[in-house]
């Protein structure tokens, strides 16, 4: 399975530190969790869904970043809650009992995010990213329109 990830540049790292420091939609404040897109589109909406819709003044120091893994994820059930969907992805991180979990995207619920656990015993086996530099601009930008 490839796992996905787009970020800055400082923030490419799998320690899970932004979550731990944040919290995310389905782990509370204080928990380490890396968040993965199951496919490169999905990381790209998924930044695009916090920026600036002119994207006027944003870094460019974004990368995709890529790696694989043979770990199935585990299926965390779906629930509407919010209080309960970070007591699910909680509990999951809490039991220790699988690397990967699944979850759908808020952005486009037919796709899945991947959470990884990053004091799982097998964390390790998660090779860093292969990443390249990444342009909103190039990626959002439309050819001119043939006369």
């Amino acid at each position: 399975m490839r796992l996905w990830r787009l970020a800055r540049r400082p923030f490419l790292a799998l320690d899970g530190s932004g979550a731990e420091r944040h919290g995310a939609r389905w782990t509370s404040p204080g928990r380490p969790v890396v968040h993965f897109a199951s496919e490169a589109a999905l990381s790209v909406l998924i930044v695009l869904r916090y920026l600036p819709r002119d994207l006027e003044g944003i870094d460019q120091d974004y990368l995709l970043g890529w790696t694989e893994t043979g770990e199935e994820p585990e299926e965390i059930p779906v629930t509407p809650d919010p209080i309960e969907k970070r007591a699910r992805g909680d509990a999951w991180l809490s039991s220790n009992r699988s690397l990967l979990a699944s979850v759908p995207s808020a952005v486009l619920p037919e796709a899945r995010l991947i959470l990884m656990n990053p004091r799982h015993p097998k964390a390790s086996s998660i090779a860093p990213l292969t990443a390249r530099p990444f342009s909103f601009e190039q990626c959002l930008s439309l050819p001119p329109l043939p006369a």
